[in-house]
């Protein structure tokens, strides 16, 4: 397979990640970077080894193929369109867009221009959540009636040096962080059907504790403690609790209840991790198979082994793009979770239930050797 041209845009803290880890798959090659701050783009270009463009130089760049969208939450759709407009294919970090509006106006261009559209999260292709896939697939706890999803810490006020927009609309847990557990979910059970919600921002005001702007307060204008109840279209309700106003809690961060069984599912926001099923009336039981994307290969700043192959969503679309078929990290996938997220915080301002405007197919199953396959 020839290699994409791959171009990133954004050269933040999550540019690291992809630019150290594209060469782990054989179709993607990195050569360029932009931001609008150029010294920014110039640091990742000297350290990668790849140029640094202007953003309009790089979308128009006649050997980039697919633009890596990685600028802040709120430029995704203006920046995506433009790519889509360039001729290019369009991969954004998530939430793609903010709105459906914005995802809708971004499917009808890349319709018309024959383009493709994907976002991360990837993390769903990581190995524990495929093995977590299968063991559902395979009838192990039946099917699934229930579940909880937890995602809860105290914010990244505490290690980012620039936090202000985690906290403002486009922001906070739900659009930050449920992109990985919704996703996770949709492709474990299904599309969700209707959502309600109850959220709150418990503090005005977060402190900076790191970098340059250390001590400097940053106002808050998105709800920061969110619980809300999915109905999957499978008949399943399921509790998210997304919050950076708790310090401490031992809720696990995914679990789904079966007809005949409970299966005990790792942090989504991760590749890898421990997966546990208990049959009805059986001990727990670790469960295990050799996925290359779940196999550690980072150490975290904790010291903990960690799988983490960010750009596989980014790989697997280009080996898709390749062969002619749909790709797993799509755009009816990422605005189905869109919907759900959106419509969390709508219902909790409204104090009502939402019925979602969406739907989507679970994203096919990402075996063993179908990763492996796109490994270098």
């Amino acid at each position: 397979m020839s290699k994409i041209g791959i171009g990133i845009v954004g050269c933040g803290n999550i540019s690291t990640a992809y630019l150290e880890l594209a060469p782990l798959f054989k179709s993607l090659e990195v050569r360029a970077v932009a931001d609008i701050n150029p010294k920014a783009a110039e640091a990742q270009a000297a350290k990668f080894g790849v140029r640094a463009e202007s953003v309009d130089a790089l979308i128009a760049a006649g050997d980039i193929d697919m633009v890596v969208n990685l600028t802040v939450p709120a430029a995704h759709f203006e920046v995506s369109r433009r790519v889509l407009e360039a001729g290019k294919h369009s991969y954004a970090e998530k939430p793609f867009v903010l709105t459906l509006e914005e995802g809708e106006a971004l499917r009808d261009l890349a319709e018309k221009k024959n383009l493709r559209v994907g976002s991360a999260p990837d993390t769903f292709l990581g190995g524990a959540h495929q093995l977590a896939r299968a063991t559902i697939d395979h009838g192990r706890i039946g099917r699934v009636i229930g579940g909880t999803a937890h995602v809860m810490g105290h914010g990244m006020e505490a290690w980012h040096p620039n936090p202000d927009f985690f906290f403002q609309p486009g922001g906070g847990p739900v659009l930050d962080l449920g992109p990985y557990y919704i996703t996770n979910l949709v492709q474990l059970i299904g599309p969700v059907r209707a959502v309600t919600a109850m959220a709150v921002a418990s503090f005005q005001t977060r402190t900076i504790g790191n970098g340059p702007r250390e001590g400097e307060e940053v106002p808050v204008g998105t709800p920061t403690n969110i619980h809300a109840v999915m109905e999957f279209e499978n008949g399943a309700i399921v509790t998210l609790g997304a919050s950076w106003d708790v310090w401490a809690h031992r809720h696990g961060n995914m679990e789904l209840y079966g007809e005949t069984g409970s299966l005990y599912v790792p942090d989504p926001n991760f590749f890898g991790g421990d997966v546990s099923l208990v049959a009805a009336g059986k001990a727990p039981v670790e469960l295990s198979w050799d996925h290359p994307f779940g196999r550690p290969n980072k150490t975290d700043n904790s010291g903990t082994a960690r799988a983490n192959y960010r750009t596989a969503g980014l790989a697997e679309m280009a080996s898709a793009i390749a062969a002619g078929r749909g790709h797993r990290a799509n755009l009816d996938l990422a605005l189905h979770v869109v919907d759900v997220m959106t419509s969390i915080l709508k219902s909790a301002e409204r104090r009502d239930w939402v019925e979602l405007a969406t739907t989507c197919d679970r994203p096919a199953a990402l075996g063993p050797e179908e990763a492996a396959a796109l490994l270098a």
